[in-house]
C-alpha cells in the first residue's frame, strides 16, 4: 500500500509501471517519497510561519494543509512532466525552468524552518532590538514632554527665588535693627531710638510681605508640582502603552531581518539542503539512464502521435477526394442541354422583371 502511494506521489503511470520490472518501480518509489516529504516540510515551515503571525494554532494548520498541497502538486508536475530524451542537452534545457521553480521552492520552504531552528539566536537579536526601542521610545516621549516639564520647574525655581529673597531682604533687616538696638553699628548708641523704630518698622513691612509672598508663591508651587506629577504621570503612562507594542515586535517580518543579522554561512547550508532535497527527483530522472518506464511511455506517446497523424491524413485525403468528384459531378451537369434552356429561360425573366421595376422608378421620379 505505501508503494503504490509513493508511486502516486511520484506522477508515474501505475498501470504502465506494474510490468517494469522491480529496480524501476524502486526508482519511482524512491521518487515518490522525496516529493511526500518534501510536502510534509512544506507544511512544517508555513504552519510555524502563519503562527508565528496570528499566534493561534488552527489557521496555522490549515493554511499549512493548503500550502503542503500545493507544493506536493507543484513536485509531482515538475517530476512528472520530464521526459528522457535521446540527447542530455534537451533534457537539461527541458528541466532549466523547472530547476528555477524547485529553487524558489526551497527558498520558500527553508526560510521558515531556519527561523525555527535559529530561534534562540533570533530571540537574543530581538531582545537587543527590543531594549534599543525602548530607549528610543523613551527617549521620544521624554523629548516630547520636556519642554512642559522643563518650563513647569523653572516656574517654580522661580517662586522659590522669590521666597528666599525676601527671606534674605527680612534677615538683614532684622540684623540692622538688633544692631542698632546694641549700638554696635548705626548710630552706635544702646537702646530703643527713633532710628531703632524706624529700622524695625521695615523690618516688619517687609516680613508682612514675606508672609503674603511665602502664602502666594507656595500655593503656586503647590499647583506647578502638582502639574508636573502630572505631565510624569502621562509621560509615564505613554510608555507603559507603547510598552506593549515593542514587545508585540517578533513576528515573521522581524525574524526575517533577525535571521538576516546572523552569521551567513549556517543558514545558507541549510538553505543548501533544502534545495538539494527539492531538486534530487529531477537530478535523479537527468542522471539516471533510459528505463523500461521511459521505454514503455515512449512507445505510448510514439504510437498515439503515429495515429493521431495518419487520422490527419486520412481526413486530408477525404476532403481532397470529396471535392475532386463534386467538381467532377458539377462539370457533368453543366454540358446538360436541358438544364441549360431551363436557366436560360429563368435568366430571361429575371431581367425583364429587372427592366419593368426599374421603368417604374423613373417615371415616379419624373
Amino acid at each position: 500500500m505505501l508503494k503504490s502511494f509513493f508511486i502516486l506521489c511520484s506522477g508515474a503511470d501505475k498501470n504502465l509501471l506494474e510490468g517494469c520490472s522491480e529496480g524501476e518501480q524502486t526508482k519511482y518509489v524512491g521518487i515518490g517519497a522525496t516529493v511526500f516529504f518534501t510536502a510534509i516540510m512544506a507544511f512544517l515551515a508555513s504552519a510555524y510561519a502563519l503562527f508565528t503571525v496570528f499566534d493561534s494554532i488552527y489557521p496555522a494548520i490549515a493554511f499549512g494543509i493548503v500550502w503542503a498541497l500545493l507544493i506536493f502538486n507543484l513536485d509531482r508536475f515538475i517530476v512528472s512532466t520530464i521526459r528522457k530524451r535521446d540527447h542530455f542537452t534537451s533534457e537539461l534545457l527541458q528541466a532549466s525552468p523547472r530547476f528555477l521553480l524547485a529553487i524558489i521552492i526551497a527558498v520558500v520552504i527553508s526560510k521558515p524552518l531556519e527561523i525555527k531552528i535559529f530561534e534562540k539566536e533570533i530571540n537574543t537579536v530581538l531582545l537587543k532590538e527590543k531594549n534599543q526601542m525602548e530607549l528610543a521610545n523613551k527617549n521620544q516621549i521624554s523629548t516630547y514632554f520636556k519642554s512642559d516639564l522643563e518650563k513647569n520647574k523653572a516656574e517654580i525655581d522661580s517662586l522659590k527665588s522669590e521666597i528666599t529673597k525676601k527671606e534674605k531682604e527680612v534677615n538683614a533687616l532684622y540684623e540692622t535693627y538688633i544692631a542698632e538696638a546694641e549700638g554696635t553699628k548705626g548710630t552706635m548708641k544702646l537702646g530703643k531710638g527713633p532710628v531703632f523704630k524706624e529700622k524695625i518698622a521695615k523690618h516688619n513691612l517687609a516680613s508682612a510681605e514675606l508672609d503674603t509672598i511665602r502664602k502666594t508663591n507656595l500655593a503656586k508651587i503647590a499647583e506647578k508640582e502638582n502639574k508636573s506629577k502630572l505631565l510624569q504621570a502621562d509621560l509615564e503612562k505613554k510608555v507603559t502603552e507603547t510598552k506593549p507594542i515593542i514587545d508585540g515586535f517578533d513576528g515573521l517580518m522581524a525574524r526575517i531581518n533577525a535571521l538576516s543579522k546572523l552569521p551567513f554561512l549556517p543558514s545558507f547550508f541549510i538553505m543548501l539542503l533544502f534545495l538539494a532535497v527539492e531538486t534530487s527527483p529531477i537530478i535523479a530522472k537527468l542522471l539516471s539512464p533510459k528505463g523500461e518506464y521511459d521505454f514503455k511511455l515512449e512507445d505510448l506517446e510514439t504510437a498515439l502521435k503515429t495515429t493521431l497523424s495518419q487520422d490527419k491524413y486520412q481526413r486530408e485525403l477525404l476532403v481532397k477526394t470529396s471535392a475532386a468528384m463534386h467538381d467532377k459531378v458539377y462539370a457533368d451537369i453543366a454540358e446538360d442541354q436541358k438544364l441549360y434552356d431551363l436557366q436560360r429561360k429563368n435568366a430571361t425573366n429575371l431581367l425583364e422583371l429587372q427592366s419593368n421595376n426599374f421603368l417604374e422608378k423613373q417615371k415616379k421620379t419624373l
